[in-house]
């Protein structure tokens, strides 16, 4: 497969298109980069977010899990080879959304992870902000049904849900992740899993499955619209692969055995896959793995067993969903929609490398709420599993570090746009989430609003790349032209090919460092000292750019993971201390009764 902003590939094909020759049409579909001719039909849109996917993850892109129905949209449209993301969920969704930088949009942190003096900010809402517009809202305005399932995260107040930003049909899930076989949360910070259909608290089928339930929801929200001739827009985040990662005991069982070898031998294989497939440049050297973390060999073989097993838990989990997204297409095959239907498929950020069992008092909580760490039935229904901080690393492959973290691991994920009107490729173009808001709206053939219902809403900070998917453009950005993002102290700035960076504890020093990521995306070789000018002049664009989107520093000692134990523990006290204060009483009324009673006794 060609890379899509080759000189020579995009030349020949003008030059075909240009002679009107047929066979050297068919030529160039098998070589390089081709577009479909416009429709006059608008093409409908469906974009698939899968969680905590990891760079090397999709079969095509280097992974040993299949991935069937994902790999064969990427035959027929764009692979992006440095596309990048939030290194946490609600952010990038909120991006993804609103083409709006996160804190703009309202949501620069997680709700679960904020700092009690960030809570009220502006930046900070955790939900989206009244002047952002979103993507659902847009095309709904331009005559589009829309719908959603899955994971929102985005707010559940009055006027946050998919309902009231633009969706007409929604079966959403507003928490950072739940259990995929039940209606019931998957930490102790939540109640429960909060599940809403249109706008309404919902109850959960009890043969629930999340992709399968997800897909089939969406498949019954279409056929009662698709008399009705408009086009649409699909909109599913599903919970493969955020913990608990879970999955039915067919797909587990595929995959038994295949990583008895460890995180090490899987990330070696993952890594030349990459390259085998030509998706990153020759020379790349694969990126380290965090200092601190344990080693294959120094496990015993029970713990080794065990993690392999989860690791088969999690392929499984993956491959379920591509199973479920393929009766997806089956459908809109069967009803003729397929040809003129527009496939975005991507993930909101690295893999996931909590281990919470680690934490205080977690288990006391599995144990509370029914769930089991048994092997044998690890990933099936009532089960609670996890990859990791090791295996997260393999999954991010080459890259460095994983999801939480301003490493490439944790920021760069697979991107594949497929469906009328988008070319057949690669791209190793620099991009980012908010580019896909006013991408799909330029292939849809919709303008951005400036204002909706007489309030003015922010510009796109996103840059459509239409351009690099019909193979007019090799990058949609300058070489002068600054991306930041921040999420909890990690911190990034892109530049052209140049990437500063800083991570965070416990596994960040808090350094700043400068890499070429377009020769070294794994991070390898730190700039810093080399290239001092250019340190200074992107340090300046990243102070330029955290005073702009309103970046609040975070407090000293303050890290994500321990930012979600504290809240669990103040909310785990608030539950006891209604009841500590009634055994309170009781006691007190008890021992009262008890020495009045003892008195009246020694008086008589």
């Amino acid at each position: 497969m060609e890379v899509m902003n080759g000189e020579t590939g995009i030349g020949n094909v003008r030059a075909f298109w240009k002679k009107g020759a047929l066979a050297a049409l068919l030529c160039a579909a098998m070589a390089g980069p081709v577009w479909a001719q416009e429709s006059a039909k608008r093409p409908n849109i469906v974009v698939l977010v899968a969680d905590d996917v990891g760079f090397s993850d999709f079969g095509v892109y280097g992974s040993e899990i299949a991935t069937p129905n994902i790999d064969a949209l990427a035959g027929r449209g764009v692979m992006f080879s440095n596309f990048h993301v939030s290194p946490v969920c609600a952010p990038t969704r909120a991006m993804l959304m609103t083409g709006v930088e996160s804190h703009r949009a309202g949501i620069g942190n997680l709700p679960e992870t904020l700092p009690e003096a960030h809570q009220g900010h502006p930046a900070y809402l955790g939900r989206l902000r009244d002047d952002v517009v979103t993507l659902a809202s847009l095309l709904k305005e331009a005559g589009y049904k829309t719908y959603m399932t899955g994971k929102w995260h985005l707010g559940h107040e009055p006027g946050a849900l998919p309902s009231a930003r633009g969706f007409d049909r929604s079966f959403a899930l507003d928490a950072s992740g739940a259990d995929n076989w039940e209606q019931k949360s998957y930490l102790p910070l939540y109640d429960e899993a909060p599940w809403f259909e249109d706008g309404r608290p919902a109850t959960l089928p009890e043969d629930f499955y999340s992709s399968e339930f997800f897909v089939d929801k969406m498949i019954s929200y279409l056929e009662k619209d698709r008399q009705e001739g408009e086009p649409f827009f699909s909109y599913i985040g599903f919970q493969a692969v955020h913990i608990p990662i879970q999955a039915p005991r067919s797909f587990i069982e595929k995959y038994e055995g295949v990583y008895a070898d460890g995180w090490d031998a899987l990330r070696e294989a993952r890594f030349q896959a990459v390259m085998e497939r030509g998706l990153l440049p020759p020379g790349t050297k694969m990126g380290p793995m965090p200092e601190g973390l344990d080693e294959w060999e120094s496990l015993t073989p029970e713990e080794q067993r065990y993690l392999a097993k989860s690791m088969a838990v999690n392929a499984g989990m993956l491959e379920a969903m591509d199973f479920h997204i393929g009766r997806l297409i089956a459908h809109l095959k069967e009803t003729g929609e397929y040809e003129n239907t527009i496939f975005v498929v991507m993930s909101d950020n690295g893999p996931e490398p909590n281990e919470p069992t680690e934490h205080f008092g977690f288990k006391e909580w599995l144990w509370s709420a029914g769930y089991s760490r048994d092997y044998e039935t690890l990933g099936e229904k009532g089960s609670y599993a996890f990859i990791g901080s090791e295996f997260a690393s393999a999954a991010a492959a080459p890259g460095a570090f994983f999801k939480l973290y301003a490493g490439e691991g944790g920021l760069r994920v697979p991107l594949i746009i497929a469906g009328e009107g988008v070319g057949a490729g690669m791209s190793d173009a620099f991009s980012f989430v908010t580019d896909l808001t006013p991408t799909l709206l330029d292939l849809a053939g919709v303008e951005p609003a400036a204002e909706v219902g007489g309030v003015p809403v922010q510009e796109f900070t996103g840059r459509s790349l239409a351009p690099l998917l019909k193979g007019e453009a090799q990058n949609v950005r300058g070489p002068g032209e600054a991306v930041g993002i921040e999420l909890g102290g990690n911190a990034a700035l892109f530049r052209g090919d140049y990437k500063l960076t800083r991570n965070m504890p416990p596994l960040g020093d808090r350094v700043w460092r400068l890499y070429n990521i377009k020769a070294d995306p794994g991070e390898t070789v730190d700039l810093a000292a080399a290239e001092p000018q250019l340190f200074d002049a992107m340090m300046r664009d990243y102070e330029a750019y955290a005073a702009r989107v309103g970046v609040l520093e975070v407090p000293e000692g303050y890290e994500q993971m321990k930012r979600v134990a504290e809240l669990t523990r103040e909310k785990r006290v608030g539950r006891i201390l209604p009841w500590a204060g009634l055994v309170v009483l009781l006691l007190a009324g008890a021992a009262g009764g008890a020495v009045y009673y003892w008195r009246r006794r020694t008086r008589s």
